[in-house]
């Protein structure tokens, strides 16, 4: 590839981070091709079409499972299952039947049916108020190009196989068009459309491939051989750079990778602060086979397991047995240090399509958490005998989220006892001492924390429902997000209360929210006393940088100074600018 020479006046467009990183190469421009071809057909030809787009499905089906299951050996089972999603789409009566029906109907080609049906369902999806069907519109849209480019012969571009590193630029890629990207050809890439939540922007940051996406109309000026710079950590893209850029922007790679080599040498230390106070570091995880990211990463335990994500990603309600299954084997590789495993969270976002719950459970007000597993005890029960069980292989909790009050709390441990019931009288093993705990995550379970203490093991703050339920802001609704404010002085207060109460009850407290795993907030929650965080394992070596380089004296004087502050927006310029001052390479890169 030849890079085109260029005078012009560089142009920096700003678009959202997605993935993590700085790189600078030559543009590898994607142009939308897909030609549809659109004509009538007769009767007697309908058979034939139907026909070529039963093929053309088995095909896409062959593919996408191939993609799966390469994805499969690189061990990222939670980006597997995007792909799984789409083959279970292909398998949708509701989908792939109207299609059939519209060219049995309107005598059109299959190329059109696919198109027309495809589009129809694309913008009911796109305008729904469900953040996973919005997402899920572009998982069709997906779906619906790879069914047209076989039907029609027509080539897509592979980047698996580049014969050169380029950075991507692309009006959108889809998320096959990612899972396809090799290391070593990909460089980076931007789009113009894309959200940090989309599919594609997960799967960059699993990949390691530093991306900025909705970058908008004005990323049309670069084309093929042009040089870029993509700064996949703050959210920059800069077109036509001239020498001094290009300079400035190496030492910032160097500075980058300077700090990744410093975090990954922290991964089997023991953390503390500098004036020697223990803090335990453990990992969110929401598949069996995300334990190997836990020695990676260098997690004690597990401090929370999200259970639900196994029902969402499948097509039916899974067995005691193969829910055993799951939980044995983190227990099992993850013992001596804990798992906490939560009971079901679904509702909300949080959707398993073939249990056809009704429609309150799709509000975050409400059946959800454990509202659901109460009102539907056959699915609590079966749950709970596959942890208990579980439990006889190593050190296993049980965590019971959305506790609102007593009542729940009994009513929740009232069933343990029937599941514990059962299993005896089955000749199961089980430990009977199993703890059982709570996510404080409700402002009715801050308030009430006391009562609460005297009846669970422990307690786990889940910031992001905590954060959300306390100021009336649904973090799906893009119009109240900027007021989703987690250093609240309201949010602040009530996390500091809890975490006072469980330790005046003597029982354990951790905090597994999104604030758990920010290098800045971390320093406020070492400050309130928290002494066990939980979170995503790819940031553990960052917070424990961070907390390496700070006595606990320090960190309580910092939360006493912002407990002062009255805003949200005084106390995060504050503890910025602290956290710059201790933490100038580390916080350049968060």
């Amino acid at each position: 590839m030849t890079q085109r020479s260029s005078a012009q006046t560089p142009i920096t467009l700003t678009g959202i981070a997605a993935s993590p990183g700085v790189v600078i190469g030559e543009v590898f421009r994607i142009h939308d091709q897909l030609d549809i071809p659109r004509h009538p057909i007769r009767p007697e030809q309908v058979d034939s079409e139907i026909h070529r787009l039963d093929d053309a499905m088995a095909h896409v089906q062959r593919d996408l499972s191939a993609i799966r299951s390469r994805i499969l050996l690189d061990a990222h089972r939670k980006d597997a299952d995007i792909f799984q999603v789409h083959i279970m789409m292909l398998d949708d009566p509701m989908f792939t039947d109207r299609i059939r029906q519209d060219m049995e109907t309107r005598y059109i080609n299959a190329e059109a049916a696919v198109a027309d049906i495809g589009d129809e369902f694309i913008r009911a999806f796109s305008a729904s108020e469900n953040v996973h069907l919005r997402e899920k519109s572009v998982d069709l849209k997906d779906l619906v190009q790879q069914i047209i480019f076989v039907l029609t012969g027509q080539e897509r571009v592979d980047l698996s196989n580049l014969d050169t590193e380029v950075i991507v630029l692309a009006h959108d890629l889809t998320p096959s068009d990612t899972a396809l990207m090799r290391k070593n050809g990909i460089l980076a890439f931007a789009t113009e459309l894309g959200t940090r939540i989309s599919h594609t922007a997960i799967l960059a940051r699993s990949l390691g491939i530093p991306a900025v996406v909705g970058l908008g109309s004005e990323m049309a000026k670069a084309e093929t051989g042009d040089v870029v710079i993509i700064d996949g950590t703050h959210g920059y893209v800069i077109l036509h750079p001239n020498a001094e850029t290009i300079q400035q922007y190496q030492t910032e790679q160097e500075k980058y990778h300077a700090v990744e080599v410093e975090l990954a040498s922290l991964r089997d230390t023991e953390v503390q602060t500098r004036d020697g106070q223990r803090i335990e570091i453990a990992a969110n995880i929401e598949f069996h086979e995300e334990v190997e990211l836990i020695q990676k990463h260098g997690a004690k335990g597990i401090g929370l397991y999200r259970t639900e994500y196994f029902f969402m990603n499948q097509d039916h309600l899974p067995s005691e047995d193969e829910l055993f299954e799951s939980y044995r084997y983190v227990v099992e590789r993850v013992s001596p240090e804990v798992t906490i495993i939560r009971t079901l969270d679904l509702g909300g976002d949080k959707l398993a399509p073939y249990l056809r719950l009704p429609r309150s459970s799709h509000s975050l007000m409400g059946l959800r958490a454990i509202r659901l597993c109460l009102k539907h005890p056959d699915i609590f029960l079966t749950q709970l005998r596959a942890i208990l069980r579980a439990s006889a292989y190593g050190n296993a909790k049980i965590m019971f989220p959305m506790i609102s009050g007593l009542d729940e709390l009994r009513e929740a441990k009232w069933f343990v006892e029937i599941a514990q019931a059962e299993l005896t009288q089955r000749g199961i093993p089980f430990n009977p001492e199993i703890e059982i705990g709570i996510m404080i995550e409700l402002p009715s379970a801050a308030i009430i924390a006391d009562l609460l203490a005297k009846e669970a093991d422990f307690f786990s703050i889940g910031t992001n429902d905590l954060i959300q339920y306390s100021l009336a802001v649904d973090r799906r609704n893009e119009e109240t997000l900027s007021l989703y404010e987690p250093l609240h002085p309201a949010v602040l207060r009530l996390t500091q209360s809890v975490v006072q109460v469980a330790h005046d009850a003597g029982i354990d407290v951790s905090l597994c929210g999104e604030m758990a795993g920010d290098p800045v907030f971390s320093l406020l929650l070492i400050g309130m006393g928290l002494t066990k965080l939980s979170m995503s394992p790819p940031v553990i070596p960052e917070i424990k940088k961070v907390i390496s380089s700070i006595s606990l004296k320090e960190a309580q004087s910092l939360i006493a100074e912002i407990m002062k502050l009255p805003t949200a927006g005084e106390i995060e310029v504050y503890i910025w600018k602290e956290a710059v001052e201790r933490f100038p390479e580390l916080m350049n890169w968060v």
